[in-house]
This record gives structure tokens, C-alpha cells and sequence, in this order.
């Protein structure tokens, strides 16, 4: 796959490799849309494959996660899951920790291995209770904004969105149902990703182009991610059973952790 040219922002990718992308990128748009998440690991992991160049990956791959998120957002918002008042102490704690976390970039192997082990156990939790518990406690202002920002930081140092750790922690407290943890976490990674994406536009400025190099048919990736995206997100807003999106939750979990272990290759920061 080579540029089409010096400062370009099309890339030229055969039109066999684009077939091939299709479906595996529905597929992680699909399955992550319906727990409230946006699968920007997922998507790195199939255009990793693909063959594409590194500096293309992770702004592609945001811009996925960015659209995929908005339009699950909006779906859970609208289907009345979300509770702002556990959604913003999160992410207003979380944005600038975040920040810090990517910038020092100290996550070591056996630190990555420890958190993978987590979010295992996390996802062996909701296959064993498919259901949601009786009852919801209410947790403090203090305790909102301490758990935003260690999410932000454990999200920033892992290089993941937060969402894979936000949500296990909101039902595991038992401070959300199912559905209003995918909604809160679906705004959290929104938020994330419009950070990362200005955070990365902004770092292009004297690159001589803003945007970067992103394949030529970039806009059926779009549109195949929005629309398996809102499939999702729909489901898993109005219609599934919460115990299938908790072992859709359990399975995005396990598929995390593969990543953090190593399984599944090492992406690029």
C-alpha cells in the first residue's frame, strides 16, 4: 500500500483488501455498538492485518470509533439509558488524566498483563450473573470525579478508549444498569476519541496537511461502521435481553484482554 503521492490524503488500497475489510470492521462495529462502545481496538487490529501503514491506523481507526460512538450515544440517549449525573463528573475527571497518561507512556508488560487479568475476570463475572442485580446505589461527587480520573489514566496508559474499564466498573458497583452503563460509557469514549482526534488534527499543522493519508475508499468504511454501528447500538438500547448484551459486553472484555496480553500482536501507539 503506497501513498498516491507526497502529502496526499488517499491511499491506494486494492479493491480485494477493501472487500476483505468490510465485513471483519461490521462485524467489531456491530458487537461493540451494542455494549456501548466503539471498537477502536477492534478496528486496529483488522487494518493492522490489512496491511495498512502505521501512521494511517490510528487516525482511521479514531475517525471510526469517533462516528461509531456519536450515533450509539445518540441511540441510547434517546432510548432514556443515559444519567448524566454519572456521565460528566466521569469524563470531566477523565479528559485531562487521559491526556497525561498517553503522554508519559510508561505501561510496562507485566502492568498490561494486570490489567488484562482484570478485565477477564470482569468478563467471567458477566457470564456467570447475565442479569442485572435488584437495586442501584448512588455514589458521591468525590468518588465520580476519583474514578474518572484513574480511568483516564489507566485509559490513557493502556492506549485503549476507557470504555472497557468504565462500564465492568459501573456495574460492578452496582451503580448502573446494564443499559445505562453502555450509555454513560458510549459518551465517555465519545468524548475520548474527540480528544485524541483534535489532540492528533493538531499535531498535523506543520505537517503541511492537516489531514492525514486515509485509503481511497475510506468512505464505504464509513458508512459500513455507521450503519452496522446503529444495528448495534439500536439492539442493544431497545430490544436485546440484557443477558445477551452482558455476554456481548463479556466477550468484547475477553477480546480486550487478548489484546493487552499480547495474543493479538502489538498494534501501534
Amino acid at each position: 500500500l503506497q501513498p498516491l503521492g507526497e502529502g496526499s490524503a488517499a491511499l491506494s488500497v486494492p479493491l480485494a483488501v477493501t472487500l476483505w475489510l468490510l465485513p471483519p470492521l461490521a462485524l467489531v462495529a456491530f458487537l461493540y455498538a451494542a455494549v456501548g462502545h466503539a471498537g477502536a481496538s477492534g478496528y486496529i487490529a483488522v487494518l493492522a492485518l490489512a496491511g495498512l501503514p502505521a501512521e494511517s491506523i490510528k487516525p482511521l481507526a479514531l475517525i471510526l470509533n469517533t462516528a461509531v460512538a456519536a450515533q450509539g450515544s445518540w441511540q441510547f440517549w434517546r432510548a432514556g439509558h443515559l444519567r448524566w449525573r454519572l456521565f460528566w463528573p466521569v469524563l470531566l475527571a477523565g479528559l485531562p488524566t487521559a491526556f497525561l497518561g498517553g503522554w508519559l507512556d510508561l505501561p510496562t508488560l507485566w502492568f498490561q498483563r494486570l490489567v488484562a487479568l482484570v478485565l477477564l475476570a470482569s468478563a467471567l463475572r458477566f457470564l456467570r450473573q447475565p442479569r442485572d442485580p435488584e437495586g442501584l446505589s448512588r455514589p458521591s461527587l468525590g468518588i465520580l470525579l476519583l474514578c474518572g480520573a484513574g480511568l483516564g489514566l489507566l485509559a490513557g496508559l493502556t492506549g485503549t478508549g476507557g470504555g472497557v474499564f468504565l462500564t465492568p466498573l459501573l456495574l460492578g458497583c452496582g451503580w448502573a444498569s446494564t443499559r445505562q452503563a453502555a450509555a454513560v460509557s458510549s459518551l465517555f469514549i465519545l468524548g475520548n476519541s474527540l480528544s485524541g482526534l483534535t489532540g492528533l488534527l493538531l499535531a498535523r499543522r506543520g505537517a503541511g496537511s492537516l489531514l492525514p493519508a486515509l485509503p481511497a475508499q475510506f468512505g464505504w468504511m464509513l458508512l459500513v461502521v455507521l450503519l452496522a454501528g446503529a444495528a448495534g447500538s439500536r439492539l442493544g438500547s431497545r430490544h436485546w435481553p440484557v443477558a445477551w448484551i452482558r455476554r456481548c459486553l463479556a466477550l468484547v472484555l475477553l477480546l480486550a484482554a487478548w489484546k493487552l496480553l499480547g495474543l493479538a500482536g502489538q498494534p501501534p501507539r
